[in-house]
Parts: C-alpha cells; sequence; structure tokens
C-alpha cells in the first residue's frame, strides 16, 4: 500500500466517524458461551532468548492451561518494514496451540507503534498540554486522533484480523490495550474539541451561560475567540475537557471494534482490557457498549497486605459496567515490577490459588496471568511470569497446575456465575473530576497505583472507604452509574459526593428513595449542575426535600472532631474530619452532631423518612472505623445483614447461581491461619473437598484457601 497523502488521510477520518456512526448500535452482538471459566496467560514467543515453543505449550498441557492471549504488543514483528506483513512467526504459535486445545484471543497490537513510522511520520507522536511532545521509546506514546496513525492502525488491524479470524482456535479479539488519551492536545484535538463544543451548545451565547463567562470578562463573540487547554481555569472548561478526552478514547475504541466485527466469525468475541481500579481517564461505562465483554487487568498486594479487597473492587466494577461476566486478562503471576526491581513480592503458598478463586467469586468467567514467562530484557523485566528467567518450572507453575486440574474437575459449576446484589455505590466520574478541579481538601498525599491510603480525602478516596466498609462488613456489592436506567433493584444505595449532577439524576435518586429505597448520600451533593455550575438555590439543591434539612454555610475542619456522646459506640474511631456542612434540620432526624462548641449545634448526620424510603446524610467526612459503623446501622434498617456478617474477619463469602440454578457459596481465607464458622446456607456439597456439608455444620477454612459449597 502507498504511503498515505492528505486525500487518504481525510478519507481515513470520514471513515472513522463512518464507522461511529453506522456501528456503535451493532458491534455489541456476542456473548460468550463457555462450559468452563478460561485460565490462562499471555504468551510472547517472540520475545523467548531460543526456540522453545513445543516445550511451553506442553508446559501449558500439563497446567491445565485453556486460553492464551497473544500479539497485542507486536507491531514491528507483523509489520517489519512499512507495508510488509509477516504472519509466519504467529502461525506457527496459533497452530500448535490449537493442537493442544488451548483457544487464543489476538490482540490488534496498536498502543505501541514501531520505529519506522515514527521516524517517517513523528507527527503521530501525542502532544500534551503546554506543547509538550513525547518522545519515542516508551509505548502509549501516540495520538489516538492523528489521521496517519488511524490509517497505518486500520492497515495492520485488517491485514491481521483477515489473515486469522478462520482460525478455529481464536475466540476473540482484544482491541489495543489499557486505552486512555494519553493527554493528546495538539492543536488538531483543540480543533476536534470547538467542534465537540459547537455539537453540545450550539452557539457561544449557550457557551457564555453555561460557563458563566461573564466572569473576568471572557465571553465568547464568536467560536474563532475560543482559547486554547492550556491556560483554561473555568471548572466547566475543565470538566468538558475531560468529557471531551473519554470521548475520544470511546471513538478510537468503538473504531476498532468496528473494523474487527467486519471479519470476525460466529462466536469470536471483542474484548478490550482495562487497567484495574476505578479509573478517571476513560468513561468505561460508555466503552462497554461497544464490547462483548469487559476485561479488567487487576494488580493487587500479595504477601500479608492480601485481603481479597482490591480482587473484590476491581471485580465489581468490570462486572457492573455491562451486568454480565467479565475476563480477567491480566494479573499478578509472581512480581510486578515497572522499570524497577524495588517492589518484588511473590505471593505466599496458597495464595496464587485463592486469587483466582477469589476472581471467579467475583463474576469473572476468564482469569490469565502477565505473563506466562518473565522476559529477559526491557522495562518489564522485573514484572515477572508463571515461569522465572531461568524458563524452568517452579513454585508458582505448581501451584497454577494445582488450579488447572481443579478447574478441569469444578469449573462447569463455576462458570457463568449470577449476582443479584442489594446494595451498590454511584460512580460519577464527572463529580471526580470537578472536585479535582475545584478540591475540598488540601491534599497531602496520593492514592498508589495498589489502591492504599495515604494521608489524602477525595472522592476516589470516600468511593474506596464506602467500598471497604462494605467488603469488610462481608457485604457485596454492585457499581452504579448515573447512565444506569433505574437503581430500584437495590435496597441500598450509596452515593459518595455527587458534586456534579443533572436534575434528571437527582430526580431520578429522589424518586428512588420515595419508592422505598434507603440512600446514603455525602456532602456537597447536589452542589453543582451537570455543567459544574453552582446552583442558586439552598443547598442540597434538589435534594432538599427529601433530605429534610437545608444549608447555607460549610467550613473546613483543621483538626478532627468528635461525634457527641459517641452515638455508633465507634470508640477510638469516633471522630470526623476535613469538612463540616452546617446542616438546619427541616424534619430530618439528627443521627449524631459534632463535640464541638460552634459546630455542635448543627446536626453531622441526618436521617429523613421520605415517601416509602430514607435518605441518611452525611455533612462531614468520617473515619474509616465510624464509617464502617453507620454502614451497619444502615445494613441493619435495610434488612440486610445475616450470618455473612457474623463470620470471621479474614472469611469472606461470595455468592451467587450458577448456570444450572445452582446456588454456589465461596469461603475465602485471607489469613495465615485457619479459620472455622458454623455453614447455615441449605446443605450442599464441597466443590473441592468433595464432602457433603450440612446447614450448621463447623467448616475449617486452611490459610490461604477456601471451601466452595454448592447447594444440594
Amino acid at each position: 500500500m502507498s504511503v498515505p497523502d492528505g486525500k487518504q488521510l481525510s478519507i481515513v477520518a470520514v471513515c472513522w466517524l463512518v464507522h461511529l456512526v453506522l456501528g456503535l448500535s451493532a458491534v455489541c452482538a456476542q456473548a460468550p458461551q463457555l462450559d468452563y471459566p478460561l485460565y490462562g496467560v499471555s504468551y510472547y514467543h517472540e520475545y523467548m532468548p531460543y526456540e522453545r515453543l513445543e516445550q511451553d505449550v506442553q508446559l501449558m498441557e500439563k497446567a491445565g492451561v485453556s486460553v492464551v492471549r497473544l500479539g497485542e504488543s507486536t507491531w514491528s514483528s507483523w509489520e517489519p518494514r512499512e507495508g510488509v506483513f509477516e504472519y509466519e512467526w504467529m502461525e506457527k504459535v496459533i497452530d500448535r496451540l490449537h493442537r493442544a486445545h488451548i483457544k487464543v484471543i489476538l490482540g490488534t497490537s496498536t498502543y505501541s507503534i514501531p520505529p519506522w513510522l515514527y521516524r517517517k511520520h513523528p507527527e503521530v507522536l501525542v502532544t500534551r498540554l503546554g506543547g509538550e511532545k513525547a518522545s519515542y521509546g516508551l509505548r502509549q506514546n501516540m495520538d489516538i486522533t492523528n489521521p496517519t496513525y488511524l490509517f497505518y492502525c486500520e492497515r495492520l488491524i485488517r491485514n491481521v484480523v483477515s489473515h486469522f479470524c478462520g482460525h478455529p482456535a481464536i475466540i476473540g479479539y482484544q482491541v489495543d490495550n489499557e486505552t486512555k488519551s494519553y493527554g493528546t492536545a495538539g492543536p488538531n484535538v483543540q480543533l476536534g474539541f470547538v467542534d465537540y463544543l459547537k455539537q453540545r451548545f450550539g452557539t457561544p451565547a449557550r457557551l457564555n451561560e453555561v460557563w458563566g463567562l461573564t466572569y473576568w470578562g471572557q465571553l465568547l463573540n464568536d467560536w474563532d475567540e475560543f482559547p486554547p487547554r492550556d491556560g483554561a481555569v473555568n471548572p466547566g472548561y475543565k470538566l468538558e475537557w475531560t468529557r471531551y478526552e473519554h470521548q475520544l478514547v470511546t471513538n478510537f475504541l468503538t473504531w476498532q471494534a468496528n473494523i474487527v466485527k467486519e471479519y470476525r466469525k460466529p462466536g469470536q468475541l471483542i474484548i478490550h482490557n482495562f487497567d484495574g481500579g476505578i479509573r478517571t481517564d476513560r468513561d468505561e461505562y460508555e466503552i462497554a457498549r461497544v464490547l462483548d465483554v469487559t476485561g479488567v487487568n487487576p494488580y493487587h498486594l500479595v504477601q500479608d497486605d492480601l485481603d481479597g479487597w482490591s480482587i473484590a473492587l476491581n471485580g465489581d466494577l468490570c462486572r457492573s459496567l455491562k451486568q454480565k461476566n467479565y475476563f480477567v486478562v491480566e494479573t499478578n503471576a509472581q512480581t510486578v515490577g515497572w522499570a524497577s526491581s524495588s517492589y518484588q513480592f511473590p505471593p505466599w503458598d496458597g495464595q496464587l490459588r485463592l486469587n483466582v478463586y477469589g476472581h471467579l467469586a467475583s463474576g469473572a468467567d476468564m482469569v490469565a496471568y502477565w505473563h506466562w514467562h518473565s522476559i529477559h530484557a526491557g522495562n518489564e523485566m522485573f514484572w515477572k511470569g508463571i515461569l522465572s528467567h531461568d524458563l524452568e518450572p517452579n513454585r508458582v507453575y505448581s501451584e497454577m497446575s494445582q488450579v488447572g486440574r481443579e478447574l478441569r474437575e469444578v469449573g462447569p459449576a463455576l462458570v457463568n456465575l449470577k449476582k443479584r446484589n442489594q446494595v451498590a455505590i454511584l460512580y460519577s466520574v464527572d463529580s471526580f473530576h470537578a472536585l479535582e478541579s475545584m478540591p475540598f481538601n488540601r491534599k497531602n498525599g496520593v492514592m498508589s497505583d495498589f489502591e492504599t491510603f495515604k494521608e489524602t480525602t477525595d472522592y476516589l478516596s470516600l468511593l474506596h472507604q464506602f467500598h471497604k466498609g462494605l467488603y469488610d462488613l462481608n457485604v457485596e456489592t454492585d457499581i452504579v452509574f448515573p447512565q444506569t436506567p433505574s437503581f430500584d433493584n437495590y435496597r441500598l444505595l450509596i452515593v459518595p459526593p455527587l458534586f456534579v449532577a443533572s436534575d434528571s439524576l437527582i430526580d431520578k435518586l429522589v424518586k428512588y428513595v420515595e419508592q422505598g429505597g434507603n440512600l446514603l448520600l455525602s456532602f456537597k451533593s447536589g452542589f453543582c449542575d451537570e455543567y459544574a455550575r453552582v446552583r442558586w438555590s439552598r443547598m442540597p439543591g434538589g435534594f432538599r426535600k427529601a433530605c429534610g434539612f437545608s444549608y447555607q454555610e460549610a467550613s473546613t475542619l483543621t483538626k478532627p472532631l468528635a461525634l457527641r456522646d459517641d452515638p455508633f459506640k465507634a470508640g477510638v474511631d469516633n471522630h470526623v474530619s476535613v469538612w463540616a456542612e452546617m446542616l438546619m434540620p427541616e424534619g430530618a432526624n439528627t443521627l449524631a452532631s459534632y463535640d464541638h462548641h460552634f459546630f455542635g449545634k448543627y446536626p453531622a448526620i441526618t436521617r429523613n423518612r421520605f415517601g416509602k424510603g430514607t435518605l441518611t446524610y452525611e455533612g462531614t467526612v468520617l473515619s474509616d472505623g465510624l464509617q464502617r459503623k453507620v454502614l451497619l446501622e444502615l445494613l441493619e434498617l435495610a434488612g440486610l445483614t445475616g450470618p455473612d456478617q457474623k463470620l470471621p474477619p479474614s472469611v469472606k463469602a461470595r455468592h451467587g447461581q450458577n448456570r444450572i440454578g445452582g446456588q454456589v457459596h465461596y469461603y475465602l481465607n485471607y489469613s495465615g491461619q485457619p479459620q472455622t464458622f458454623a455453614y447455615t446456607r441449605a446443605a450442599g456439597r464441597d466443590l473441592i473437598g468433595q464432602r457433603r456439608i450440612a446447614t450448621s455444620q463447623t467448616v475449617e477454612v486452611n490459610p490461604w484457601d477456601l471451601v466452595i459449597v454448592e447447594e444440594e
């Protein structure tokens, strides 16, 4: 194919839009039909220092590997020179895996560009705010909107997918890899933002209104006057820019998915693998609309820090995106290490196995490690795979093999686990970004890559606090979104600071309470409309009637305050901090007040009966221990407590219905000591231990082990 000229690049851009318009609603057409959970690895035969394909596949067979991801990082192997495509190196890998009855997910390889492309078209590298231009060397350094980049991407995808789509081993395609906007903000992106604003707001006059541009005399007369993002401080501008960035990511992945859809065979899936954790640099809910299966790459703490919470958090988010089961595309094998060997924590015996079942218990239908073998060069040489650098079977391989054997036996009873959770947390990425622009707390720490807490309080730390509190109380949780059509399936809905919300979202939440739901609402909620514009009504805006109070003032707290008389019996945890709204009851009951000479006249926590439901409001930041106490009281109010709340703290219960209608109960022991508990569900069979478990029987779970009971 010849080098693209300007006309060809324009055609690429037009085709990109056509793909989006015509394919967005149709791209999600497949559903996985699995007889057992997929268990596997990412495999890079092309990285090997010597030929060992036969040996690797034999080891995989013995370990019970049923799926392998291939080719997501290898553009320069597919296309070593411009327009010259080579397939033989991958054909032999896929053919050999197929003979071993191992399924394949093939990546589109677009997230790391080859040197020849950079050399010929340096303009494909991303330009960030302030004019900073990315250098070549790191992956994910390209502008995902650049027409030249898109031209070469499309050619690569079409060549590779069309060549391999008929291979019987291939069950799906991963479009790109952990995609984000990478901060793209070059002139073309800024012009695209103006077009986005034209479509969203129509006229400069409307934009002047919603962004309040009379302030500082910044009224726009014409779109040509629109200023670049670099120096913007207006909260509405910054919020809309993040929405635009999210849309760029959604458009890019939708475009790729639509290309793949032209070639895929019946039963072949389209997936994407999100980075782990609650991410704010894309709109995962909208991206999930164009995927058959959502995928996630959760990496988590191990050794004595393994408590299963990160696994549950990632699973709850990924499962909730489509209310369907999901794939763990990457997770810890041995150790992690990005450009460093300073974070080498291999799992204790039993932890690798326990984590697999933790993912399955959260609704995963696939668990795969990154990666099969530790690599010998490059930035991730200490991000170790199942095999160490010696490429020999080892302790981790043995434990993986144990899981593989078990899944062959019990997998059919575990796949496609369906959950009916009655508690949910509302996640508003808009509120996160708006509160980043206008923070309520001076930050003196950051969240780490593994979601451990530092000394900071922000939107995400509060969402984490709610989820971790429920997890500690052994309550399974869904994540819902502003776009979620209805919240009526949940008896308890928890809302972190909903700083940005449309009237329709507030009305939906108020209606939820009125019709019998129990809502826990955080401070700052209802403050701004969907444009990050402060409402010109007494706070909490549209929630006022349902809350049963109003307020006109709030204060930063320079030191923690106790609650008077320790109303939730929290002991040393009876304190609040950071922020205090001066709530004035208008029918709400006061559940807690500040023990303070001034703030003491205002409630800290209120509850109002509204319609058939209740709205509990926290006007301040609770300590972790106090928050757990409040959550427990709310669970009791909603009738959601039971035997799971009586389990030992390190034993986590997960429940669901399997594909044949059987009720399945996981009991996972995240500790180095044996734990015992009374099994209170209907009698059933311990799937792994192959023994009958009677109701009221005392069950012992070994250290870093689990019991799975399927009811009779």
